[in-house]
């Protein structure tokens, strides 16, 4: 008897449906082929011991199962209860013409309890698109899957349930996820909040900024300035999540497998890799690729302590994701793109020793030292990084002070207006949002000078021998800046401010 059950896979952050043919006949054998990996190869001792453990057998036959289609590649475990409910009813043990209407996906521990799966969202969207009547997976990824309106998502904890509902037994209820209520849990009390900061006022006013208009931000200085504290504390200012960033940034945490029992992300993420992190782990890839660091911080906030520590091939695979907002991964027999517009928020000691050319320091750097020590990092990645800032140790008498700073609530209130300006301004785009993505071509059209600011622009170029890449960052800053002060025009003060966050663009600033 030949039957088909239906399973997915996923490649990057979408999902593709598999046919999964299984056929008995004569003789005994167990045969399995579409290109399958070790973790499916290994399904057979699985499904026998799960289905011997729960009053059903593995039928004395010759086995066949094809995962179609054959020339794509498939992995993972979280096949074994498809091939096990297919199994069933090609043996005649379960008698339903049900199955073939349901994605069916989970991995079977040998006493037929199901473990978690990956990219159950991506998994969910794609059964949706095609049809199917509902979809059957790990009751742990339940609440993630049921996102997707109008397809019934059975979150199961063992193969008995699956085996009692297509047999008609059971009361197995679908999960239901109100997904707007989900999306507008948000949280007004941040963990890390900008009122715990004493002093710092002007790397606030920074970090203000940087929000407002999505830019990257590189924090110079010593050790125990509260760059990681201010760096913590830059999600709790960001406007909150769209309905349709929460859903990409719940897409690519499924397809990593890193969401714990929950549905809707509606925070945006905050990613901060060690300095030993390769390549790979940043951008991703491997030999089954997966969403590196870059794509984990989609919609939110990638934070790189101690920069220079970094190997620098590390760093400069990061160079294009910046620019693109996506990164691309290419093998011989396939391609993935996974989405990476992030900010990134970097943080460095002005020298190995971490401290400033300072005689009262106790290990103090030569110059020279510093200036090797700061050659770590590329000057086009400098480039693409918009806000370059110090940061001193704040004195004691700030630390002693009884008031408390502003907010995140308050100051994220004016960054959701400097935002919403933007999206006004971006409205006919559909890839531009905000300004730290502005083309050339609107950079020139949405940062136009006048004569003053423009005389002052040529005079810092020539002084500090600038880019004409950071010459945009300059005028796109400084269109932030006008946005948090609703002003229509770009001003001198706006250029002389965005000037000033170009530290490690001037020759001698460390002396």
């Amino acid at each position: 008897m030949l039957v088909k059950v239906y399973g997915s896979a996923v490649f990057g952050v979408e999902a593709t449906t598999i046919t999964i043919e299984v056929n008995m006949d004569n003789g005994i054998g167990y045969h399995l082929v579409g290109l399958p990996d070790n973790a499916i190869k290994e399904s057979s001792y699985r499904i026998a011991a799960a289905l011997k453990n729960n009053g059903y057998s593995m039928p004395g036959k010759k086995i066949t199962i094809n995962m179609a289609p054959a020339d794509l590649r498939k992995e993972g475990s979280a096949y074994d209860l498809t091939f096990a409910i297919g199994i069933l009813v090609a043996s005649g043990q379960i008698k339903s013409t049900e199955t073939d209407k349901y994605i069916i996906m989970g991995e079977l521990s040998l006493d037929g309890s199901l473990q978690p799966i990956k990219g159950a969202l991506p998994i969910s969207i794609k059964a949706k698109e095609e049809g199917f009547k509902g979809f059957f997976l790990p009751i742990q990824n339940a609440a993630e899957a049921a996102i997707v309106s109008d397809l019934d998502v059975y979150g199961v904890e063992n193969v008995q349930q699956v085996i009692d509902f297509f047999e008609g037994k059971g009361d197995l209820k679908p999960t239901i996820v109100d997904t707007r209520a989900e999306f507008y849990k948000t949280l007004d009390f941040p963990e890390f909040d900008f009122s715990d900061v004493r002093g710092q006022e002007s790397i606030k006013r920074c970090m203000e900024i940087a929000a407002a208009g999505g830019h990257n931000i590189i924090l110079i200085g010593p050790p125990g300035a509260g760059k990681t504290m201010l760096a913590k504390r830059l999600p709790s200012i960001l406007p909150p999540m769209t309905l349709r960033e929460a859903l990409e940034t719940t897409k690519i945490h499924s397809v990593a497998g890193k969401l714990k029992e929950v549905g809707l992300m509606n925070q945006r993420p905050f990613r901060s890799p060690h300095h030993t992190a390769s390549s790979v782990a940043l951008v991703g890839g491997g030999s089954y690729p997966q969403p590196g660091e870059i794509s984990m911080a989609h919609n939110g906030v990638l934070f790189l302590d101690e920069l220079p520590e970094f190997k620098r091939d590390v760093l400069e695979v990061m160079r294009q994701p910046l620019e693109d907002r996506e990164v691309t991964i290419s093998r011989a027999k396939f391609t993935v793109t996974y989405p990476s517009s992030f900010m990134l928020v970097a943080s460095m000691n002005p020298s190995p020793s971490g401290f400033f050319n300072d005689p009262s320091a106790a290990q103090t750097s030569s110059p020279h030292e510093m200036q090797r020590y700061l050659s770590k990092i590329s000057g086009p990645l400098l480039d693409r990084i918009d806000i370059h800032i110090e940061v001193t140790p704040v004195p004691f008498e700030k630390l002693t002070e009884e008031q408390k700073g502003e907010s995140s609530v308050d100051i994220r209130n004016r960054v959701i207006k400097a935002r919403d300006v933007q999206t006004k301004r971006f409205e006919i785009s559909d890839s531009i949002h905000y300004n730290a993505q502005m083309s050339s071509r609107q950079i020139r059209e949405f940062c136009v000078l006048d004569e003053k600011s423009k005389n002052l622009l040529k005079t810092a170029m020539e002084r500090l021998n600038l880019s004409a890449r950071a010459y945009d960052r300059i005028l796109k800053v400084s269109r932030t800046i006008a946005d948090l002060e609703a002003s229509a025009d770009i001003i001198s003060s706006h250029i002389a401010e965005a000037i000033q966050y170009r530290s490690l663009d001037r020759d001698g600033w460390l002396g």
